[in-house]
Protein backbone atom coordinates (compact mmCIF):
# COMPACT_ATOMS: atom_id res chain seq x y z
CA UNK A 1 0.00 0.00 0.00
CA UNK A 2 1.10 3.77 -1.16
CA UNK A 3 2.26 5.88 1.24
CA UNK A 4 -0.97 8.16 0.30
CA UNK A 5 -3.70 5.45 0.19
CA UNK A 6 -6.08 5.55 3.22
CA UNK A 7 -9.20 3.63 1.87
CA UNK A 8 -8.61 0.28 -0.05
CA UNK A 9 -11.79 -1.72 -1.46
CA UNK A 10 -10.97 -4.64 -3.65
CA UNK A 11 -13.88 -6.71 -5.34
CA UNK A 12 -16.75 -5.47 -2.63
CA UNK A 13 -19.96 -7.35 -3.16
CA UNK A 14 -22.80 -7.37 -1.20
CA UNK A 15 -25.65 -8.78 -1.85
CA UNK A 16 -29.63 -8.38 -1.50
CA UNK A 17 -31.42 -10.09 1.39
CA UNK A 18 -34.70 -10.08 1.32
CA UNK A 19 -35.26 -11.76 4.13
CA UNK A 20 -33.33 -8.93 6.12
CA UNK A 21 -34.80 -6.83 8.56
CA UNK A 22 -32.22 -4.29 7.96
CA UNK A 23 -32.39 -4.22 3.87
CA UNK A 24 -33.68 -0.47 4.35
CA UNK A 25 -30.50 0.39 5.72
CA UNK A 26 -29.38 0.36 2.39
CA UNK A 27 -31.39 2.96 0.91
CA UNK A 28 -32.49 6.46 1.37
CA UNK A 29 -35.93 7.08 2.47
CA UNK A 30 -37.68 7.91 -0.75
CA UNK A 31 -36.76 4.49 -2.20
CA UNK A 32 -38.08 1.57 -2.30
CA UNK A 33 -35.69 -1.20 -2.61
CA UNK A 34 -38.67 -4.21 -3.45
CA UNK A 35 -39.12 -2.12 -6.32
CA UNK A 36 -35.63 -2.09 -7.47
CA UNK A 37 -35.27 -5.59 -6.89
CA UNK A 38 -38.43 -6.95 -8.23
CA UNK A 39 -37.69 -9.98 -9.99
CA UNK A 40 -33.92 -9.78 -9.37
CA UNK A 41 -33.50 -11.38 -5.78
CA UNK A 42 -30.41 -13.02 -6.61
CA UNK A 43 -28.80 -9.73 -7.64
CA UNK A 44 -26.16 -7.64 -5.29
CA UNK A 45 -26.67 -4.42 -3.78
CA UNK A 46 -23.35 -3.64 -4.79
CA UNK A 47 -20.99 -5.65 -7.01
CA UNK A 48 -17.14 -5.78 -7.80
CA UNK A 49 -16.63 -2.24 -6.10
CA UNK A 50 -12.57 -1.64 -5.94
CA UNK A 51 -11.61 2.03 -5.35
CA UNK A 52 -8.75 3.36 -3.85
CA UNK A 53 -9.11 6.53 -1.31
CA UNK A 54 -6.05 8.91 -0.42
CA UNK A 55 -5.31 10.55 3.08
CA UNK A 56 -6.77 14.10 2.78
CA UNK A 57 -8.67 13.50 -0.10
CA UNK A 58 -12.06 15.24 -1.03
CA UNK A 59 -13.91 12.19 -2.49
CA UNK A 60 -17.82 12.63 -3.74
CA UNK A 61 -19.96 9.79 -4.52
CA UNK A 62 -22.36 10.30 -7.38
CA UNK A 63 -25.41 8.68 -8.54
CA UNK A 64 -29.05 7.77 -8.85
CA UNK A 65 -31.06 6.63 -5.85
CA UNK A 66 -30.88 3.39 -4.82
CA UNK A 67 -27.46 2.62 -6.34
CA UNK A 68 -25.36 2.18 -3.20
CA UNK A 69 -23.73 4.83 -2.56
CA UNK A 70 -24.96 5.45 0.80
CA UNK A 71 -24.89 1.53 1.17
CA UNK A 72 -21.31 1.71 0.50
CA UNK A 73 -20.61 4.61 3.46
CA UNK A 74 -22.73 2.55 5.89
CA UNK A 75 -19.82 -0.71 5.01
CA UNK A 76 -16.70 1.97 4.97
CA UNK A 77 -18.53 2.80 8.58
CA UNK A 78 -18.36 -0.59 9.62
CA UNK A 79 -22.25 -0.29 9.90
CA UNK A 80 -22.79 -3.04 7.56
CA UNK A 81 -20.89 -6.12 6.47
CA UNK A 82 -19.86 -7.25 3.28
CA UNK A 83 -20.76 -9.89 1.56
CA UNK A 84 -17.56 -10.78 -0.38
CA UNK A 85 -14.26 -8.54 -1.05
CA UNK A 86 -12.16 -6.23 1.22
CA UNK A 87 -12.18 -2.62 2.75
CA UNK A 88 -9.25 -1.97 4.58
CA UNK A 89 -8.57 1.50 6.41
CA UNK A 90 -4.40 1.33 6.34
CA UNK A 91 -4.20 -1.94 5.41
CA UNK A 92 -6.64 -3.27 8.30
CA UNK A 93 -9.51 -4.90 7.45
CA UNK A 94 -13.16 -3.29 8.51
CA UNK A 95 -15.34 -5.53 10.76
CA UNK A 96 -16.96 -2.67 12.99
CA UNK A 97 -17.26 1.10 13.45
CA UNK A 98 -14.14 3.33 14.89
CA UNK A 99 -13.10 6.31 16.46
CA UNK A 100 -11.20 6.97 12.89
CA UNK A 101 -14.55 7.49 11.62
CA UNK A 102 -16.66 10.06 12.17
CA UNK A 103 -20.35 10.31 10.70
CA UNK A 104 -22.27 13.37 9.84
CA UNK A 105 -26.19 12.36 8.46
CA UNK A 106 -28.37 14.07 6.32
CA UNK A 107 -31.30 14.18 9.52
CA UNK A 108 -29.27 15.96 12.19
CA UNK A 109 -32.71 15.56 14.51
CA UNK A 110 -31.96 11.92 14.81
CA UNK A 111 -27.89 12.69 15.18
CA UNK A 112 -28.17 14.75 18.10
CA UNK A 113 -29.17 14.56 21.27
CA UNK A 114 -32.01 17.27 22.00
CA UNK A 115 -31.91 17.09 25.73
CA UNK A 116 -27.96 18.10 25.41
CA UNK A 117 -26.94 21.77 24.57
CA UNK A 118 -24.61 22.80 21.37
CA UNK A 119 -21.36 22.27 23.65
CA UNK A 120 -22.56 18.51 25.82
CA UNK A 121 -23.96 17.43 22.43
CA UNK A 122 -19.86 18.09 21.19
CA UNK A 123 -18.15 17.11 24.35
CA UNK A 124 -20.50 13.19 24.56
CA UNK A 125 -17.92 11.76 22.67
CA UNK A 126 -15.45 12.53 24.73
CA UNK A 127 -16.86 11.76 27.84
CA UNK A 128 -17.59 8.73 27.00
CA UNK A 129 -13.89 7.92 25.98
CA UNK A 130 -13.17 9.36 30.05
CA UNK A 131 -10.95 12.11 28.37
CA UNK A 132 -10.14 14.45 31.41
CA UNK A 133 -12.37 17.47 31.80
CA UNK A 134 -9.72 20.45 31.16
CA UNK A 135 -8.89 18.59 28.26
CA UNK A 136 -12.66 17.93 27.17
CA UNK A 137 -12.89 21.55 27.55
CA UNK A 138 -9.72 22.64 25.28
CA UNK A 139 -11.02 19.96 22.83
CA UNK A 140 -14.66 20.89 22.78
CA UNK A 141 -13.88 25.04 22.15
CA UNK A 142 -11.83 24.71 19.55
CA UNK A 143 -14.14 22.29 17.63
CA UNK A 144 -16.98 25.11 18.39
CA UNK A 145 -14.73 27.94 17.12
CA UNK A 146 -13.97 25.94 13.95
CA UNK A 147 -17.46 25.72 12.58
CA UNK A 148 -18.79 28.71 14.26
CA UNK A 149 -20.86 27.38 17.16
CA UNK A 150 -19.02 29.41 19.18
CA UNK A 151 -21.61 31.60 20.37
CA UNK A 152 -24.35 28.85 20.69
CA UNK A 153 -22.63 26.50 22.80
CA UNK A 154 -25.22 26.78 25.59
CA UNK A 155 -28.16 26.82 22.87
CA UNK A 156 -30.56 23.37 22.56
CA UNK A 157 -30.98 21.83 19.20
CA UNK A 158 -34.85 23.16 19.29
CA UNK A 159 -33.13 26.83 19.22
CA UNK A 160 -30.62 25.77 16.15
CA UNK A 161 -31.68 25.99 12.64
CA UNK A 162 -31.05 23.04 10.33
CA UNK A 163 -27.75 24.33 9.10
CA UNK A 164 -26.52 24.93 12.55
CA UNK A 165 -27.53 21.55 13.70
CA UNK A 166 -25.61 20.12 10.74
CA UNK A 167 -21.98 22.13 12.38
CA UNK A 168 -22.87 20.16 15.64
CA UNK A 169 -22.41 16.73 13.93
CA UNK A 170 -19.20 17.94 12.23
CA UNK A 171 -17.69 19.62 15.42
CA UNK A 172 -18.92 16.17 17.11
CA UNK A 173 -16.43 14.20 14.50
CA UNK A 174 -13.77 16.75 14.90
CA UNK A 175 -13.44 16.73 18.35
CA UNK A 176 -13.11 13.22 18.52
CA UNK A 177 -10.48 13.28 16.18
CA UNK A 178 -11.81 11.05 13.51
CA UNK A 179 -9.52 11.14 10.75
CA UNK A 180 -11.91 9.90 7.72
CA UNK A 181 -15.74 11.99 7.81
CA UNK A 182 -18.24 10.26 6.16
CA UNK A 183 -21.23 12.42 5.16
CA UNK A 184 -24.67 11.50 3.59
CA UNK A 185 -26.33 13.81 1.91
CA UNK A 186 -25.75 16.50 4.90
CA UNK A 187 -26.76 19.34 3.34
CA UNK A 188 -29.56 17.90 1.52
CA UNK A 189 -32.51 19.04 2.92
CA UNK A 190 -31.18 22.59 3.21
CA UNK A 191 -32.19 25.65 1.88
CA UNK A 192 -30.12 27.27 -1.44
CA UNK A 193 -28.11 29.83 0.81
CA UNK A 194 -27.41 27.60 3.54
CA UNK A 195 -26.52 24.64 1.67
CA UNK A 196 -23.79 27.26 0.03
CA UNK A 197 -22.83 28.44 3.01
CA UNK A 198 -21.83 25.15 4.43
CA UNK A 199 -20.33 24.37 1.75
CA UNK A 200 -17.97 26.59 2.07
CA UNK A 201 -17.09 25.81 5.48
CA UNK A 202 -17.05 22.45 4.80
CA UNK A 203 -13.98 22.99 2.25
CA UNK A 204 -12.76 25.49 4.80
CA UNK A 205 -12.91 22.83 7.68
CA UNK A 206 -11.13 20.03 5.26
CA UNK A 207 -8.61 22.82 3.98
CA UNK A 208 -7.63 23.48 7.92
CA UNK A 209 -7.66 19.96 8.91
CA UNK A 210 -6.00 18.07 6.45
CA UNK A 211 -9.12 15.27 7.17
CA UNK A 212 -10.40 12.84 4.46
CA UNK A 213 -14.41 12.94 3.20
CA UNK A 214 -16.38 10.71 1.68
CA UNK A 215 -19.61 13.04 0.64
CA UNK A 216 -22.45 11.48 -1.00
CA UNK A 217 -24.74 14.14 -3.60
CA UNK A 218 -27.24 13.50 -6.10
CA UNK A 219 -26.25 17.58 -6.65
CA UNK A 220 -23.87 17.88 -9.72
CA UNK A 221 -23.11 21.04 -9.14
CA UNK A 222 -22.64 20.34 -5.18
CA UNK A 223 -20.17 17.27 -6.63
CA UNK A 224 -17.87 19.16 -9.11
CA UNK A 225 -17.72 22.63 -6.42
CA UNK A 226 -16.38 20.41 -3.51
CA UNK A 227 -14.87 17.25 -4.70
CA UNK A 228 -11.31 16.62 -5.61
CA UNK A 229 -12.27 13.22 -7.39
CA UNK A 230 -16.04 11.50 -8.24
CA UNK A 231 -16.55 8.31 -7.95
CA UNK A 232 -19.81 7.48 -10.97
CA UNK A 233 -22.12 4.57 -9.76
CA UNK A 234 -24.13 2.91 -12.20
CA UNK A 235 -28.03 2.08 -11.45
CA UNK A 236 -28.84 -1.11 -9.07
CA UNK A 237 -29.01 -3.94 -8.87
CA UNK A 238 -25.45 -4.81 -9.19
CA UNK A 239 -24.21 -1.31 -9.00
CA UNK A 240 -20.51 -0.67 -9.43
CA UNK A 241 -18.62 2.41 -10.00
CA UNK A 242 -19.01 2.98 -13.66
CA UNK A 243 -16.50 6.23 -13.99
CA UNK A 244 -13.99 7.97 -12.00
CA UNK A 245 -13.21 11.57 -12.41
CA UNK A 246 -10.58 13.49 -11.10
CA UNK A 247 -11.61 17.46 -10.48
CA UNK A 248 -8.41 19.50 -11.47
CA UNK A 249 -9.52 23.03 -10.63
CA UNK A 250 -8.05 25.32 -7.80
CA UNK A 251 -9.98 26.13 -5.03
CA UNK A 252 -12.22 28.87 -4.09
CA UNK A 253 -14.59 27.87 -6.98
CA UNK A 254 -16.81 29.84 -8.54
CA UNK A 255 -20.36 27.93 -9.89
CA UNK A 256 -20.43 30.26 -12.74
CA UNK A 257 -16.85 30.10 -13.71
CA UNK A 258 -17.00 28.35 -17.52
CA UNK A 259 -14.08 25.54 -16.39
CA UNK A 260 -16.21 24.38 -13.62
CA UNK A 261 -19.78 24.59 -15.83
CA UNK A 262 -18.02 22.56 -18.65
CA UNK A 263 -16.88 19.92 -16.28
CA UNK A 264 -20.19 19.85 -14.76
CA UNK A 265 -21.89 19.26 -18.07
CA UNK A 266 -19.07 16.61 -18.82
CA UNK A 267 -20.21 14.78 -14.71
CA UNK A 268 -23.57 14.89 -16.04
CA UNK A 269 -23.18 13.38 -19.59
CA UNK A 270 -20.83 10.31 -17.49
CA UNK A 271 -24.07 10.20 -14.99
CA UNK A 272 -26.48 9.66 -18.00
CA UNK A 273 -23.77 7.08 -19.68
CA UNK A 274 -23.46 4.86 -16.22
CA UNK A 275 -27.86 5.21 -16.40
CA UNK A 276 -28.38 4.19 -19.57
CA UNK A 277 -25.60 1.50 -19.73
CA UNK A 278 -27.77 -0.04 -16.88
CA UNK A 279 -30.94 0.27 -18.18
CA UNK A 280 -32.51 3.14 -16.94
CA UNK A 281 -33.76 6.29 -19.16
CA UNK A 282 -31.68 8.84 -17.81
CA UNK A 283 -30.34 10.84 -14.91
CA UNK A 284 -31.68 10.66 -11.63
CA UNK A 285 -34.33 13.43 -11.52
CA UNK A 286 -32.89 14.88 -7.63
CA UNK A 287 -29.38 15.50 -9.69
Amino acid sequence: MSEDKLIEIKNLRLKYDTSSPKKNLFFSKNVNPDAIFKGQEDSYVLDDVSLDINKGEFHIFLGASGCGKSTLLNIIAGFLQKTDGSVKIEGNEITKPGRDRGVVFQNAELAIYPWLTVYKNVEFGLKLQKVKKEERKKIVDDALELVGLSEHRNKYPSELSGGMKQRVQIARSIASDSEILIMDEPFGALDAQTRKTLQDELIRIWQQTGKTILFVTHDLQEAVYLGQKISIFSAAPNAHIAKQIEVDLPYPRRAGDGKVAMLTNDVHMELNKAINAHGEGGVDKSA
